[in-house]
């Protein structure tokens, strides 16, 4: 064979050679490429409202993402009124409230789905140097509708009574009034919009009065006892205590599979049988009575 016809052969075979070479390494990528796991879908929950129910859901959002790395759960306040009327517009998937949404003006109850789960006490409470403890339902209802209007009309210090209320809209101030007011307009007064906030004014204004869910009340303020009955989770669930409201947390018809998830455990053992009452709620399955949408009790 001439010299140049091997020569042209070898390269032939060189040539052949790295197409080979060339075909089987992008095979192998290809290969490996399909093999890999795709990253899994995250799904997005957001929940607004109730800010007397927000720490508890808050715990639990951050509890239950720890083990389910596909949701992203986003909890914010801002009031009932707004997480009602969030959901209901479809803006968010989870309407946190203290009132049904039957009570709230503006809203399609019908539209909505209610998930119970929680039971919230409200109380009285005034700043510590006030110097009263107890006062009657007639008493407390004077206070808040203008009629009394310093604390040694009911055996405390003499000392001007400073009103502070809860904002329009805020389902604590629909329960609160409810089961206080019977009906009578509240006197005007300075409104806050969170629990937050009324907490930190009562503690630090002189002669002051508001109410609280009781998962905030602290040592800086003096819950008040009604009628001789202390504002207790026990006292709740019997309606010895008249001023408590459900936390629902609605969705605008029924959820999709992540957000059912998501308040299945929220009424889940590990949540009601112990977050629950660590964060001063109490747990739907511990009460003795029931409340509809009109407030009215039964057993």
């Amino acid at each position: 064979m001439h010299k140049k016809t091997l020569l042209s052969t070898l390269v032939a075979f060189s040539l052949a050679g790295l197409l080979l070479g060339g075909c089987s390494s992008n095979s192998s990528k290809k290969s490996s490429s399909s093999s890999e796991p795709k990253a899994a879908k995250v799904t997005k929950i957001t929940a607004v409202g109730s800010t007397a129910l927000q720490p508890l859901v808050e715990q639990a959002a951050q509890d239950y993402q720890a083990s389910n790395k596909n949701v992203n759960l986003t909890v914010q306040g801002g009031g009932s009124g707004t997480g009602l009327s969030q959901v209901q517009q479809g803006a968010v998937q989870i309407g946190n409230s203290d009132i049904f949404a039957e009570q709230s003006s503006g809203i399609k109850a019908s539209q909505l789905v209610d998930h119970k789960v929680a039971v919230v006490g409200m109380t009285p409470v005034v700043n510590p140097q006030t110097g009263v403890t107890n006062v009657s339902m007639a008493q407390l209802r004077d206070i808040f509708t203008g009629k009394i209007t310093n604390w040694k009309q009911v055996g405390g210090k003499d000392q001007k009574i400073s009103v502070i209320n809860r904002a329009q809209g805020s389902g604590t101030r629909a329960t609160f009034e409810a089961a206080v007011l019977e009906g009578k307009k509240a006197v005007t007064s300075q409104e806050q919009d969170s629990n937050g906030t009324v907490q930190k004014l009562v503690s630090s204004t002189p002669g002051a009065i508001s109410y609280l869910a009781f998962s905030y009340v602290n040592n800086k303020v003096k819950a008040l006892s009604i009628n001789n009955v202390k504002p207790t989770d026990s006292n709740v669930t019997d309606n010895k205590w008249t001023i408590w409201s459900y936390e629902h947390m609605y969705t605008k018809g029924q959820p999709n599979k992540a957000t059912q998830g998501f308040l299945k455990y929220m009424n889940s053992n590990k949540v009601q049988g112990s977050l629950v009452n660590k964060l001063g709620y109490i747990s739907i399955h511990d009460m003795k009575v029931t409340k509809n949408a009109k407030n009215v009790v039964s057993k």
